[in-house]
C-alpha cells in the first residue's frame, strides 16, 4: 500500500494559491508501517498553543525567515513538535495548498517515516498533549467519515470529520486527510 501511495503523490499535481499578504505555513503527514500496516500521525495539541487549541492537527506551523523553503519548514516544525528527525523523512510529495480559518496558507507535505521502527518520537509538551497514531483502513472505513456536524466542546464543527476513538478530527486538518486519503485510494 505505501507504494500505491507514494506513486499517486509523485503523480499528482498540487494546486497552489497565489495570495499576497497571507503567511504561509507547512505541514507533515507522516506515515509509516506498523506490524504490516500504514499509519498516519496525527498530535493533539495542548491548550497552551498559541492557534487552535486542543485540536487534533498535523505537525507543522508558519514559515520561518531561515527555512530554505516550505518543506523545510515541515520538517523543522515536525522535529520541533514531535522529535521527528528530518533525515528519518522520506517526503513523497504535497497536497493541495488550504487557507486556514486562521489565516495562513498551509501547504501540505506527505513523508514516510524511515528508520527503525518503533521510531522514538518524542513529544514537545507545551505543544503536543498525545501523539494519535491511526491506521489508514481505519480512516478509509465509511463510518468514520462524518458528513454532518458533530459537536466539538461547546459547538458544532462543519463536515468533513473525522472519528477516531474519543477524537475527533475536524477543520483544515481533515480536509487534507480527505484528500490524502482520496489519493491513497485511488
Amino acid at each position: 500500500m505505501l507504494s500505491h501511495i507514494r506513486d499517486a503523490l509523485a503523480s499528482y499535481s498540487p494546486k497552489r494559491i497565489e495570495r499576497d499578504g497571507l503567511p504561509r505555513a507547512a505541514v507533515l503527514i507522516p506515515i509509516y508501517e506498523s506490524h504490516g500496516t500504514p499509519h498516519v500521525l496525527l498530535t493533539l495539541r495542548t491548550e497552551s498553543v498559541e492557534h487552535h487549541k486542543g485540536q487534533i492537527s498535523f505537525p507543522g506551523g508558519a514559515q520561518d525567515i531561515g527555512d530554505e523553503d516550505l518543506v523545510a519548514t515541515a520538517l523543522r516544525e515536525t522535529e520541533e513538535e514531535i522529535g521527528l528527525r528530518r533525515e528519518h523523512v522520506e517526503v513523497w510529495g504535497r497536497l493541495d495548498e488550504i487557507i486556514t480559518v486562521s489565516n495562513f496558507i498551509v501547504t501540505p507535505y506527505v513523508g514516510r517515516v524511515t528508520g527503525a521502527a518503533p521510531y522514538p518520537f518524542a513529544p514537545n509538551d507545551i505543544e503536543v498533549a498525545e501523539l494519535l497514531a491511526v491506521p489508514l483502513p481505519h480512516l478509509h472505513a465509511p463510518s468514520t467519515l462524518n458528513h454532518e456536524p458533530r459537536p466539538w466542546r461547546d459547538r458544532l464543527v462543519p463536515p468533513p470529520s473525522y472519528s477516531f476513538g474519543e477524537h475527533l478530527v475536524w477543520g483544515a486538518t481533515a480536509r487534507m486527510l480527505r484528500q490524502f486519503l482520496g489519493l491513497a485510494r485511488k
